[in-house]
């Protein structure tokens, strides 16, 4: 069962509780025990084997399970990931009404998502890295699994669900910094919505291919909002169209160009998937109405693959 939107009213007040919420709601979703499957995984818990020390037995699980489990304490870091997020000026789109769960734009969603991943990394004691940029690499840290990073790392994130930007990006030279930073095996997660004001496409997909570098293993989630930026639901009033990181704007009737403007955006997302398929990276659509499961999803499919 796909859980597409938390019914919380309530403003954003605690980043972290708002993440775990999220985490704890698409497992709820999952409608299976959260020792089973996936989440054996991520609840830290193995069989326990006979002859083996009971220090570490779980002894409320077995009180619920009538099953010995063992808590994995002391599993070192398996696995390290970078999360990459696009902080320009078309991730604050659309203008969210306020910072509830229910009115995220592309950026908020993405770093509530983030926050979410890093969640699930925390639990796992992996080591978990972030870079944000938009006309600059505004912030990058590399991967560390200590409680201190994780903090300063969701100390970074909260600010993209309450700030604005103006800011142009263009996000193959970042992507191409970022690459170069990143020495050791890792997962890397990029969050963006694949604008680009320039039409540098040929740029944008080297970039893409150079994060394979050092044979990491790539995600995107390709961010967008799927009722205006591909499907162009407006009403029949005339509006002015503006270019959120140029200014440029336009009137128009949406209806008078709808069936043209899908047909280019459909045959970009369509092109993006299949340079992805041939760089051998993850590519993973992300509509911002319809909820984490697919941010979530990938991830655990991802970390079943590589462990």
């Amino acid at each position: 069962m796909q859980i597409d939107r938390l019914k919380n009213k309530e403003p954003l007040t605690n980043f972290e509780l708002l993440a775990n919420q999220v985490v704890e709601g698409f497992f709820a979703g999952m409608h299976q025990s959260p020792f089973h499957g996936f989440s054996v995984e991520f609840a830290e818990h193995r069989l326990y084997n006979k002859g083996e020390s009971t220090k570490h037995i779980d002894w409320k699980l077995y009180a619920r399970t009538d099953k010995l489990y063992v808590k994995r304490y002391d599993e070192e870091t398996n696995l390290r990931c970078h999360i990459i997020m696009d902080n320009s000026a078309s991730m604050y789109y659309p203008e969210a009404a306020n910072s509830s769960i229910d009115s995220l734009n592309k950026i908020g969603f993405s770093a509530v998502a983030a926050a979410s991943l890093m969640n699930l990394l925390k639990k796992q004691r992996d080591a978990v890295g972030l870079s944000i940029y938009a006309d600059t690499l505004e912030y990058y840290a590399p991967e560390k699994s200590s409680e201190r990073h994780h903090r300063r790392l969701l100390n970074n994130l909260e600010p993209l669900l309450h700030n604005s930007t103006k800011t142009t990006t263009d996000t193959y030279l970042f992507l191409h910094q970022i690459a170069e930073k990143i020495h050791r095996r890792s997962l890397i997660f990029l969050f963006t919505d694949m604008w680009q004001a320039d039409k540098k496409e040929k740029e944008l997909f080297e970039a893409l291919r150079h994060l394979k570098y050092n044979k990491h293993e790539v995600v995107l989630f390709h961010t967008y909002d799927g009722e205006t930026e591909l499907n162009f639901e407006f009403d029949e009033q005339p509006k002015r169209f503006i270019d959120v990181e140029t200014g440029e704007h336009i009137n128009l009737y949406a209806d008078n160009i709808k069936e043209d403007y899908q047909k280019l955006v459909e045959n970009y997302f369509q092109q993006l998937k299949l340079k992805c398929m041939q760089y051998k990276i993850d590519y993973v659509p992300v509509d911002i109405n319809r909820g984490f499961h697919s941010v979530l999803s990938a991830y655990l499919l991802r970390r079943k693959k590589l462990m």
